[in-house]
Order: C-alpha cells, then sequence, then structure tokens
C-alpha cells in the first residue's frame, strides 16, 4: 500500500526547498541533509496549498525557489535576485511554527503522488543495488588482480632465493677452498723460507 505523503519544508543555502515525502526522515534523506533540520528548527511540514500541489506534482522531487521569497516551487530556480546586488542573503534561522493538519488534496491526486514516490523509490533502492553491486564486483575483481599479482610476485621471489642460494653455496664453496689454499700457502711458505734462509747461511 503506496505510504501518504506530507510536504516538508527547510531552506538551505540560497534557497527554500520544498519535497513530498512519507516522513521527515524520508525528507531529510532526499535533502541530503546530515542533521535533523526539524529538530534543530529549520524545517517544518507545511499545509500551504500552493505548496503541497507542487510537491505532489513531483513527489520525492526536490522542488526550489530564491531564499525568502514567495514564489513558486520549482525544479530548477534562479538564486536570489537581492544576490546580484551585492546584498548578503543569509539563511533564515527562525524557529519553525508547530506543525498544523495539512492542507486537504484531492484524494486521488494524493493517491497518484504517494504510487509515484513509492515507484521512485523502488526505482532508486534498485540503482543503488546496482551500483552497489558493480562496486562489490569491481571490488571482487581487484582482489582477483592482486591475487594475480601477489603469485606473481611469490614465484618470482622463490626463483630469486633458489638463485641466491644457489650463489651463496657457490661463495660459501669458494671461501673453504680460499681459505684452504691459504692455510696450504702458509705451511708451505714457512717451509720454503726456512729452506731459503738455511741456503743462504749455507752459502755465507
Amino acid at each position: 500500500m503506496a505510504r501518504k505523503l506530507k510536504t516538508y519544508q527547510t531552506s538551505i543555502g540560497f534557497f527554500d526547498l520544498a519535497v513530498a515525502a512519507p516522513s521527515m526522515k524520508a525528507a531529510l534523506e532526499i535533502w541530503g541533509a546530515d542533521s535533523n533540520l526539524f529538530h534543530q528548527g529549520f524545517a517544518k511540514e507545511t499545509d500551504d496549498p500552493a505548496i503541497v500541489s507542487a510537491t505532489f506534482a513531483h513527489p520525492g522531487v526536490v522542488l526550489r525557489r530564491p531564499v525568502g521569497t514567495n514564489g513558486a516551487f520549482k525544479e530548477t530556480s534562479d538564486l536570489p535576485k537581492d544576490l546580484t546586488a551585492g546584498k548578503k542573503v543569509s539563511t533564515p534561522r527562525k524557529r519553525a511554527a508547530p506543525q498544523v493538519k495539512a492542507a486537504k488534496v484531492d484524494k486521488a491526486a494524493a493517491r497518484s503522488a504517494a504510487a509515484a514516490f513509492d515507484k521512485q523509490e523502488r526505482k532508486r533502492e534498485a540503482d543503488q543495488r546496482k551500483e552497489e553491486l558493480a562496486r562489490t564486483k569491481e571490488r571482487e575483481r581487484r582482489a582477483v588482480r592482486i591475487a594475480r599479482a601477489q603469485e606473481v610476485f611469490d614465484e618470482a621471489e622463490k626463483a630469486h632465493d633458489v638463485k641466491d642460494a644457489a650463489i651463496q653455496a657457490q661463495r660459501d664453496s669458494i671461501d673453504k677452498r680460499a681459505d684452504a689454499e691459504q692455510q696450504r700457502w702458509a705451511q708451505q711458505r714457512e717451509k720454503l723460507l726456512a729452506a731459503l734462509h738455511r741456503a743462504k747461511r749455507s752459502g755465507g
């Protein structure tokens, strides 16, 4: 069953915003607010017939008008005229008046708006699921690429370690042979020098 819609209004930056949504929470999500504007007094439910009619014609869509004006809410809006004249435009900080009962709207139009909102919500949720699925697939593809790169690296490192171990073994063997040769030569040198000294002495 389609949820009954209400019209909510706030001011953000240079614009007044209005949206038809089933709840304050839904309105905040559609506005992209990162805090509870209703709790802070910066947003309210409105029963203005013109605003209600405009939002019900575009349920779930954020409508705008220059902040502080009484013009019609539209999907696109010009900046406040005072802005071009060099006057600073500030966002109203006055606490919203207590909520009042929403203006009566044609039942058929209300049902149509609620159905359109639900359809749009389902589409938005479907799009979000598609985006999440795409992100999941990309993460999986990235994980596969990383795993493959890691495998190639590990194999290369293993091959290097084998070659390095072989070289080290050869180096150790050469070092042992060099040490043995040094010892052999030291012994032979000592004997040869002794013989040389004896020959010199006997020749004198």
